[in-house]
């Protein structure tokens, strides 16, 4: 029956959502069907969630109708945070299927051998405390960059945040698995990795199955260096208290990891970040962008931050758009807030209005802007190496150099998923840096 299926996928969400993704659709392909574009007529569409902000939860409805007008007779399945969280709501969305948890998921295939359509979603959800187990994933085929997922999870009980109630508790991949699945990655061609996972800087708690470390994030760094046939390593999201100095230091002297960090910091205001029950304060978070610049002065720096948290005056919003403009930093990611059941800050006092989140989070954007634009000046007459991207952008190819300068040239295939020394020019008028070749083909 599987033979002739065809399967397409939608990813909400993050980088590790889109690994897990990555991994899901290849069980797809073992057991003999094929995946075509989501934008393609299917039998099959699984649609993997994000539960992070409302935005998400809203785009659901709209993904699922957009699968169902290419084929009303579609099989449709929900995956991904969202389902975990809200089984029954998602299971209530016409045209919805099967939802299946955080541990389900992963054993999709096991979930079809009916395709015929329900008049409810079927659900198949563990209770949180059951995902204690790991499974590795990476990204592939999908971009010329793959996300290899080293850990999932989260022991950190952040007011805001139901990822731990999604994900569950901080586990590990092993430290041999990791290794392996990189090596696997850089043979199939892929030029650039990027380390993701919930919290990666706690990478080693759990990863034989119990709650104490094995390894170390800056373990695992070291061995993943020494991987031949990687050209690039970058790191993703880590916490600023995991962010040690000796992983800083071992970064700017490696051949393989870039000079890029992006470290969330979700509130200047101290007084906030104790309320949010981040593990730090202001203090460290300096600290670290200054041991990073001190050591990389070209390093791109980029940084989560929250607007209207409750409890958040104007003063104490001024408190964070100071900080940080005066802070050595290359973008923001802006997430206004927006209250998620069941966690601490949804009955807090001093809920701020949603006209006033949305001028603060158009304030903060604005600041990323000049931000971004004034990195990419500082940038102007390096030398530097791209890796070109697979996207015909109305004309242009686009890629990245290795401290995440977003570079454009006329669209030529043939540089697909190719390194290029380059000179950067200047800035065009969308905010993108022209460049001129310096030579042909980085040997790898």
């Amino acid at each position: 029956m599987n033979a002739q299926k065809k399967v397409a996928f939608y990813t909400l969400g993050c980088k590790l959502n889109f690994s897990e993704t990555s991994t899901i659709s290849r069980n797809f392909l073992s057991e003999g069907f094929m995946r075509v574009d989501f934008n393609d007529e299917a039998d099959i569409y699984v649609i993997n969630t994000c539960s992070v902000t409302d935005n998400a939860d809203k785009r659901f409805k709209t993904i699922v109708k957009n699968a169902i007008k290419k084929n009303e007779k579609a099989f449709v399945i929900a995956i991904g945070c969202y389902a975990q969280l809200k089984p029954e709501e998602l299971a209530a969305v016409d045209g919805v299927d099967l939802v299946l948890g955080a541990t389900e998921k992963f054993k999709v295939t096991d979930y079809l051998n009916n395709l015929s359509k329900n008049d409810f979603g079927e659900i198949h959800s563990c209770e949180i405390e059951e995902a204690d187990f790991y499974v590795g994933s990476y990204s592939i085929g999908d971009r010329t960059r793959a996300f290899l997922k080293v850990q999932d999870g989260c022991d950190y009980v952040c007011t805001y945040c139901t990822i731990p109630l999604a994900r569950g508790i901080s586990r590990s991949d092993t430290l041999q698995n990791v290794l392996d699945n990189a090596k696997e990655i850089s043979e199939k061609g892929i030029k650039e990795i990027v380390l993701t996972g919930v919290n990666i800087g706690d990478y080693g708690k759990g990863e034989f199955g119990n709650k104490k470390h094995e390894h170390t994030f800056f373990e695992l760094v070291q061995a993943l260096d020494k991987v031949n046939g990687i050209h690039r390593l970058r790191i993703s999201s880590i916490e600023p208290n995991l962010l040690t100095d000796e992983t800083i230091d071992f970064v700017s002297n490696s051949n393989s990891f870039v000079p890029h960090f992006h470290i969330p910091l979700q509130s200047g205001s101290d007084e906030l970040l104790k309320k949010m029950k981040r593990r730090y304060l202001t203090q460290t978070y300096t600290n670290r962008v200054l041991k990073i610049k001190s050591l990389m002065p070209n390093a791109c720096i980029g940084v989560d931050t929250i607007v209207g948290f409750p409890g958040e005056t104007d003063e104490l919003f001024l408190e964070t758009y100071n900080y940080l403009n005066e802070l050595d930093i290359s973008y923001l990611h802006v997430f206004t807030y927006s209250e998620r059941p069941n966690t601490e800050a949804v009955n807090m006092d001093g809920v701020v209005p949603k006209n006033v989140r949305a001028k603060r989070s158009k304030m903060l954007r604005g600041l990323s802007v000049k931000k971004r634009r004034a990195f990419y000046e500082s940038q102007l007459g390096n030398t530097l190496t791209v890796l070109f991207e697979s996207e015909n952008k109305e004309g242009y190819i686009h890629g990245f150099t290795e401290n995440y300068v977003k570079v454009k040239t006329p669209w030529n295939p043939e540089l697909i998923n190719t390194l290029h020394l380059i000179t950067l020019t200047k800035i065009d008028e969308d905010g993108l840096v022209r460049f001129d070749f310096m030579a042909n083909k980085v040997s790898i």
